[in-house]
């Protein structure tokens, strides 16, 4: 397990008051489901997948969109859509090729308590 990826939905669990974000492993049964129901190949998991109003966010696009709707100064960082598309996937790219030997891995996630586990797919 990715100590990156786990950290994140941490950190947005705590940033997330109103439960507005779920979350869920793209290479499980109920990730599986959602990518075909939104046309992404089964198999995509290179990249973090955002569904909000029925639209796909992947990438840098799920990332930015995912701080635009959080509270505080986060929203702020929306304002990097400036940058072209292929060099924020770029730096998104660079990232998560890195995630690994910066962040290192687990053999497993926390498990989540009974109250946040409801955001879970």
């Amino acid at each position: 397990m990715c100590n990156f990826c786990n950290g994140s939905v941490n950190f947005l669990i705590d940033r997330d008051p109103g439960a507005r974000f779920r979350f869920g492993a793209l290479q499980s049964p109920e990730g599986l489901a959602c990518l075909r129901e939104h046309n992404l190949p089964v198999g995509y998991f290179d990249s973090i997948v955002l569904i909000k109003d029925g639209e796909t966010y992947t990438s840098s696009d799920a990332v930015l969109q995912i701080f635009r709707e959080m509270p505080g100064l986060w929203p702020w960082l929306y304002g990097l859509r400036i940058f072209p598309l292929g060099f924020r996937n770029a730096v998104y790219n660079w990232i998560a090729n890195h995630r690994y030997g910066w962040f290192g891995k687990s053999d497993a996630c926390k498990i989540p308590t009974p109250d946040i586990k409801s955001r879970f797919l």
